[in-house]
């Protein structure tokens, strides 16, 4: 999923969820800035005081991809979920390690992440690690099918619209193979391009192992925008596995609308149309006016450290330690820990 799911969509689930509006910016600006945290390494600040972050996010071309520690640190535990086959932990599966790491749909490593983000809510950095998990739990559905590590399963062959967005001016396998070559690693959806962050797009593919494969973006990102809405509702209740309904059928509605509506390719078009949506009092929370900014002066960066570049030596402010951005880096290192030290080894994977 791309920048109008991950802050736009998930603001408004938020909203919908029952969260205030500086809560649910706080959850939705975390949720994309997983995608915009390229950066690793120590800060060091003027008065000798120290910060260490990690990143969340790989370019698809950033040579660290080619490293495998690297793609199970940044790529399973942030983008491509191991999916343990849909099967539950201790379960006995049947063939190689790719099979158990292939990202699935609300797997039972999903629920187990989520429920975690909601049972440890007494951090300082909660707020911003339900951000991360439901940035990890949404693209469970746009990334089902592909894993997080340079393998065979990720090809994608023949790939075609079957809907009739208009946004093509082609065949999309045609577009597809035109600038597809040997720079794309088979890592992740990488060989699919972005057709499986489009929410307008149906399409169909054939995978690494001969499979044809149907998807329809549509019907799953509804379906995400749903379970991401339960999802916080428990989180506010304190418990995972409370009794809530999802959205509300007027609201869901207008979700799958949009998602229709809003027919760009480019996802910070999209983005824009979703904000200016939240702006004219689409959904039943009424009108309300939010924006995202990964650098610049508005960024969580430049509030946090004055600059949001990276210098060798940075001043240090004194509210740093409850500033958005050390949070977020709080939140995306607990996280990772969690993941692949706590939840994935209890489904027989070993990911770092």
């Amino acid at each position: 999923m791309q920048i109008d799911f991950h802050h736009g969509v998930t603001y408004v689930v938020a909203r919908l969820a029952g969260f205030e509006q500086p809560e649910a910016e706080t959850i939705a600006y975390a949720a994309q800035y997983v995608d915009d945290a390229t950066s690793a390494g120590t800060v060091y600040f003027d008065n000798k005081a120290l910060y260490h972050r990690i990143s969340s996010a790989h370019k698809m071309l950033d040579p660290r991809n080619a490293e495998e520690l690297a793609n199970h640190q940044v790529w399973l535990p942030f983008h491509f979920l191991p999916g343990n086959d849909q099967q539950p932990a201790g379960a006995d599966i049947r063939g190689s390690f790719i099979k158990k790491i292939v990202c699935a749909p609300d797997s039972p490593v999903a629920r187990d992440m989520v429920a975690l983000a909601i049972e440890q809510q007494d951090r300082p950095y909660a707020l911003h690690r339900l951000g991360v998990t439901m940035h990890v739990y949404a693209d469970t559905w746009a990334h089902q099918g592909f894993a997080g590590v340079l393998h065979k399963i990720n090809e994608v062959e023949h790939a075609e619209e079957t809907s009739n967005s208009g946004v093509f001016g082609s065949i999309l396998g045609d577009w597809l193979r035109d600038i597809l070559d040997d720079a794309i690693p088979p890592l992740g959806h990488g060989r699919a391009n972005v057709f499986p962050d489009m929410p307008f797009l149906t399409w169909q593919y054939r995978n690494g192992s001969g499979h044809k494969i149907e998807r329809n973006n549509t019907r799953d990102f509804v379906t995400a925008a749903d379970k991401l809405c339960i999802a916080m509702k428990r989180y506010r209740l304190g418990d995972p596995k409370a009794r809530v309904k999802g959205l509300e059928r007027e609201d869901k509605s207008r979700i799958r609308s949009l998602f229709l509506q809003f027919k760009e390719k480019d996802g910070e078009k999209r983005h824009q149309d979703w904000l200016k949506a939240i702006a004219d009092g689409e959904f039943s929370f009424g009108r309300e006016r939010i924006s995202y900014a990964a650098r610049g002066k508005h960024s969580w960066k430049a509030k946090a450290l004055g600059i949001s570049y990276d210098m060798r030596v940075q001043t240090y402010k004194k509210d740093f330690l409850n500033s958005d951005w050390k949070l977020f880096h709080d939140a995306v290192q607990a996280h990772r820990f969690v993941m692949l030290h706590d939840v994935l080894p209890r489904y027989g994977i070993c990911a770092a």
